[in-house]
């Protein structure tokens, strides 16, 4: 499959009516096809058959440099898999991707590839803390997305529970960043956790809670 085939397959299937719509609300200024996620989802599952690690890593790197939305979706996409070996590859491509942010739909598609290629190699953790100093804010954002995984064990080892712990802080100190899109994600980090872990989210929003938004203390909290 070369890009040349995967741009076109993906214009093939465009609806202009919907690309509009699409273009209105995700207001990032970039090309829009209207293509619908399921269909997204049959082409990335047809092309991972055909293609080994690293032609899959290939084409998610020519996808991503066409600034397509859908491209940018399928790119992610692509090399979203647990079990991906070598992943060195893909690790890099997404960290490449990162800085290219400017909305949550390709960011969150984009850190759920991610998330994969850190639960395998959790010392990568150090290269997602720099993130956190970041200037550009939805690279700060990517930091908290990018380590969900670590709010839904029920019964987290001792080296989760620390990882855990090192993310709360980061979002402790993201706190007084007044940015809408980093309070939705501390209170998104908070609400997960708070379905498996509720005491170390009551310790938190009884510690910051008070200097977040309101909107974000009140969904933080929707579970406790």
């Amino acid at each position: 499959m070369t890009p040349e085939l995967a741009l076109a397959a993906l214009h093939e299937r465009a609806v202009p009516k919907k690309a509009e719509e699409m273009a209105a609300y995700h207001k990032a200024k970039r090309v829009y096809l209207g293509v619908s996620n399921p269909e997204i989802d049959a082409l990335q599952k047809e092309w991972r058959k055909e293609l080994d690690v690293e032609g899959r890593v290939e084409l998610a790197r020519d996808l991503w440099a066409s600034d397509i939305h859908e491209a940018r979706v399928l790119a992610a996409k692509l090399i979203t898999q647990a079990r991906l070996r070598p992943d060195d590859g893909a690790w890099e491509l997404i960290q490449s991707w990162v800085g290219d942010f400017d909305g949550w739909a390709i960011a969150d598609h984009a850190c759920k590839a991610g998330e994969k290629r850190l639960q395998s190699d959790v010392s990568r953790i150090e290269t997602v803390e720099a993130w956190t100093t970041s200037d550009h804010m939805w690279t700060r954002r990517a930091a908290l997305v990018i380590t969900l995984p670590w709010t839904k064990q029920n019964h987290p080892k001792p080296e989760e529970l620390e990882i855990r712990d090192r993310v709360l802080g980061w979002a402790a100190g993201y706190v007084p960043d007044r940015q809408w899109f980093i309070q939705k994600a501390i209170a998104w980090w908070l609400r997960e956790l708070s379905k498996h872990d509720k005491p170390r989210v009551e310790a938190f929003l009884d510690e910051h809670g008070e200097q977040m938004k309101p909107f974000a203390r009140k969904e933080a909290a929707k579970y406790l």
